[in-house]
């Protein structure tokens, strides 16, 4: 077994969660690549071995209790005890609140807060074990409020709370909890947005870097920056934060 530091990310698929995964592979750390379904995460996993790293893929259900547990154990056993935690699967069910289901309500706080709450439980038994670690949460921009996403933005804001809790229980064991609150990044989910609101989605993404200081909008490195910051020695004295990767000011 590795003497490397292991490291889950969740959403692992593609966009954000494959950028990541590559980013604290670079950093010299085992890859633990989950999506819902293994296959998803092969090309994450292909790309990182042929890079020089570690990683394998994984398939579990973040909402589902048992799935977890099951996924987590699996994982120490494979690539060693995961000291680094990137929560990063998420789901869009967009819509104005008077046309939104209940099951896409559930859907979105399920994947999202169950998800974030499932994972980090089941991770922080090996990190307090070691006395180091991190956990590293998405959030967004769109916890400020966003039209047609009632669920993502209270979804994303809870993670915020859920976030500075986490600091505070469990920072006397070593580990640091912080989230990251990107703002328009160009993924599949912008880009399913764009097509949500019948715009060209080179018109939408022209139209929000209008918006946006510093006048471009946000690639997947940005966010995977932020994360491997998070996960390095650097940041042991950073924890309960929310970090506004947005090309500008935030709240």
């Amino acid at each position: 077994m590795s003497n490397q530091r292991t490291a889950i990310v969740t959403g692992a698929a593609r966009g954000i969660g494959a950028a990541s995964a590559a980013r604290l592979a670079a950093a010299g750390m085992n890859i633990a690549a989950v999506d819902l379904q293994e296959e998803h995460c092969r090309d994450t996993v292909e790309q990182i071995n042929q890079a020089g790293g570690t990683a394998a893929a994984f398939g579990a259900d973040v909402s589902d209790e048992q799935s977890v547990e099951e996924l987590v154990q699996r994982i120490a056993e494979q690539l060693g005890a995961p000291t680094v935690l990137v929560n990063n699967a998420g789901v869009l069910r967009d819509n104005l609140l008077f046309k939104m289901s209940a099951s896409d309500w559930d859907t979105v706080m399920n994947v999202h807060l169950r998800g974030h709450f499932l994972m980090s439980r089941a991770v922080q038994r090996h990190m307090t074990e070691a006395g180091w670690g991190r956990i590293i949460n998405l959030s967004s921009t769109s916890a400020l409020g966003n039209r047609g996403q009632a669920n993502y933005a209270a979804a994303k804001a809870g993670i915020q709370g859920f976030t500075k809790t986490l600091a505070i229980e469990l920072g006397q064991f070593g580990v640091t909890v912080n989230a990251i609150a990107p703002g328009l990044i160009e993924t599949a989910m912008t880009r399913a947005t764009a097509e949500r609101m019948k715009v060209p989605y080179e018109v939408f993404t022209a139209k929000a870097a209008e918006r946006i200081p510093v006048r471009r909008t946000g690639k997947l490195q940005d966010i995977a920056a932020a994360a491997a910051f998070f996960a390095s020695e650097d940041a042991s004295f950073i924890s309960g934060q929310i970090l506004y990767v947005a090309g500008g000011p935030h709240a």
